[in-house]
């Protein structure tokens, strides 16, 4: 039987206009994984906190077994800006002591080992600081740890360096730990259970995101009318989880017999056919096409040789490191940068819109309350297609974006982070574009919201182009995805697992663990050698002729369907299903050219 660390018992806490938790009793065990998941404001951070013993609750109390020690990683920015990298994380620990350490040398060369390790902390990016501070915790010994939005400004290969590292290290046998997060995927990875904080009380559910989703969707079901709404959006995402969630549906505890009938009458969550047939009609054949292009700043070249001709209704994915140029490339985009070499085509009647991460946009509004913001607006917006098209009203689209008709007064200074993002959005949307770039737009939202967002997505019928360290959001709304490596667009027919797959080829020769600023060391060699390494290179450059005449067909095919008839959807269709088969020759082709190039070396 596992041992108790710590448990709550009877806890209360409340606010002057607010009872935010009401006898909440739990316990938590060794080898314990619990995600914390919940609406904004119903009281995630302030559980963690409790359980932590960084909040005293108003009533009851927790008690802690002898000699637990708990850490904690807040969502506040606590580092000492005249400290060093190094100080930061190991203190006055001597080099010899924490390089002579396994665990303290694998948590610096996964989240430090691009940094310089004597540098002051106060340069550093929001992404590179939340680095600093999980180091800072994770080096040290732990019973228990409490993390509060670990995730937040960290890249995909941090992520994934974080959930490897949590797996391994709190075990079955070692400990526990508690996360608050809005990351799914990172949810789903790691956690062995998953409590949800609602209606001043605390549910526990076995497994991760994906089983809490089955089960949430088999309570709701019970449901009184008034919660049809979040029950039928829970019911489509557990229906992209079964059917097309990447690695998803192999997960020991999610029942499949039971969530493929709870989503035997959940439609596919896009119709791909109309949507494409609609941003066809809207956009013409012509989109944005990127034809050799390149920019360079000054001697810097960030981008060069881009060939990206963007299709009508693409859903596609952009990856890169921090300063590989994702930005850049939006830009050319949108208009808003200029190449410096080749050229960028833009269709007659592409109206490309933003959302990026600046909410300083909202500044002319901010004294303004939400109602007066949406008055003027257009009265009617229409969003999917057919017999399944809506008509909606700006106070509609508010209510499934989450406000309230209380927030509708509420001027948009006060409003939270999460909700001003959401006003952004609307505000993006009601403009009405047909090329739609969403620049990490997952920030303060927690996942009821991201589900209702996603949920509007799917219906949305553009062109559409996200960049998001969110791995569960990418996933979720784009069928493709790109990344922007050294300079150049590539395909990743592999998704984000084939990227990092790449990111940890291309890293190969860098720093040794206990080296974390890097080095110039040379990439591990190629085990060919000879002829065999000559016949690789040879059959590398004819998958490439092939593949790009692959390309030029796919590209004919598109065009030839925008000029075929719309009505025509059995037609249609088949067009689409050669554009399809086309596109898996390629994908297969580039798993080939990926497997060799691993080879060459």
């Amino acid at each position: 039987m596992a041992a108790h660390l710590l448990g709550a018992e009877g806890l209360r806490l409340e606010y002057p206009t607010k009872v935010v938790f009401d006898s909440v009793t739990l316990g938590i065990e060794e080898g314990d994984r619990i995600g914390i998941v919940g609406r904004n404001g119903d009281g995630k951070s302030s559980l963690l906190a409790m359980l932590a013993g960084r909040k005293q609750p108003d009533a009851g109390r927790v008690t802690v077994r002898a000699g637990t020690r708990i850490g904690v990683l807040d969502q506040a920015d606590v580092l000492d800006d005249s400290l060093t990298i190094a100080q930061s994380v190991v203190g006055d620990m001597p080099e010899y002591e924490w390089a002579g350490d396994a665990r303290v040398r694998d948590v610096i060369q996964g989240l430090l080992a691009d940094l310089d390790w004597e540098a002051p902390v106060e340069g550093l990016s929001g992404g590179q600081r939340r680095r600093v501070a999980l180091a800072a915790l994770l080096v040290q010994d732990w019973d228990v740890i409490a993390l509060d939005e670990p995730t937040n400004h960290l890249d995909v290969e941090a992520v994934t360096w974080l959930a490897g590292h949590l797996k391994k290290r709190w075990s079955p046998s070692s400990g526990a730990f508690m996360v608050v997060t809005h990351d799914r995927w990172f949810l789903d990875e790691i956690c062995t259970e998953t409590w949800e904080v609602h209606d001043r009380i605390v549910e526990p559910f076995e497994g991760g995101y994906a089983a809490y989703i089955l089960q949430r969707v088999e309570r709701d079901r019970m449901a009184a009318a008034t919660e049809a709404k979040r029950q039928n959006l829970a019911r489509k995402e557990l229906a992209w989880l079964r059917r097309g969630a990447p690695a998803r549906t192999a997960k020991p505890k999610f029942r499949i017999d039971a969530a493929n009938e709870l989503i035997a009458d959940v439609p596919e969550i896009r119709d791909k056919t109309s949507l494409q047939s609609l941003a066809v009609s809207r956009l013409g054949k012509d989109v944005v096409d990127l034809l050799d292009a390149g920019v360079t700043y000054g001697d810097r070249e960030v981008l060069r040789d881009v060939e990206w001709r963007i299709a009508p209704g693409e859903r596609t994915g952009i990856l890169g490191v921090n300063g590989a140029g994702k930005s850049t490339l939006l830009g050319l985009v949108s208009g808003v940068i200029e190449p410096t070499s080749g050229r960028v085509k833009r269709g007659t009647t592409v109206r490309v819109k933003t959302l990026t991460q600046r909410i300083d946009e909202l500044l002319p509004h901010w004294d303004q309350p939400v109602r007066k913001v949406i008055e003027g607006l257009r009265t009617e917006y229409t969003f999917g297609t057919g017999s399944k098209a809506q008509s909606l009203t700006p106070g509609q689209l508010l209510e499934r974006l989450g406000f309230t008709s209380a927030q509708l007064s509420t001027p948009v200074k006060d409003l939270s982070g999460g909700q001003q993002r959401r006003l952004q959005l609307l505000l993006v949307l009601l403009d009405q574009p047909n090329v739609l770039i969403l620049d990490e737009p997952t920030n303060d939202m927690d996942t009821d919201m991201l589900a209702a967002i996603e949920d509007l997505l799917d219906s949305w019928p553009g062109t559409l182009l996200v960049v998001s360290h969110d791995r569960y959001f990418l996933e979720r709304v784009t069928d493709q995805q790109f990344a922007v490596m050294g300079g150049r667009l590539r395909h990743l027919p592999g998704g984000i697992d084939e990227y990092l797959r790449l990111r940890e080829t291309e890293q190969k020769g860098g720093a040794a663990p206990s080296a974390p600023r890097g080095s110039d060391a040379p990439a591990t060699p190629s085990g060919l050698d000879g002829a065999a390494l000559r016949a690789a290179q040879k059959e590398v450059s004819a998958i490439e002729r092939k593949i790009q005449k692959l390309t030029q067909q796919i590209e004919r095919a598109k065009l030839a369907l925008a000029d075929h008839d719309q009505s025509d959807y059995q037609g249609l269709g088949v067009e689409m299903a050669k554009i399809s088969a086309l596109q898996d020759e390629v994908d297969e082709l580039e798993m080939q050219w990926l497997e060799l190039s691993e080879q060459i070396g």
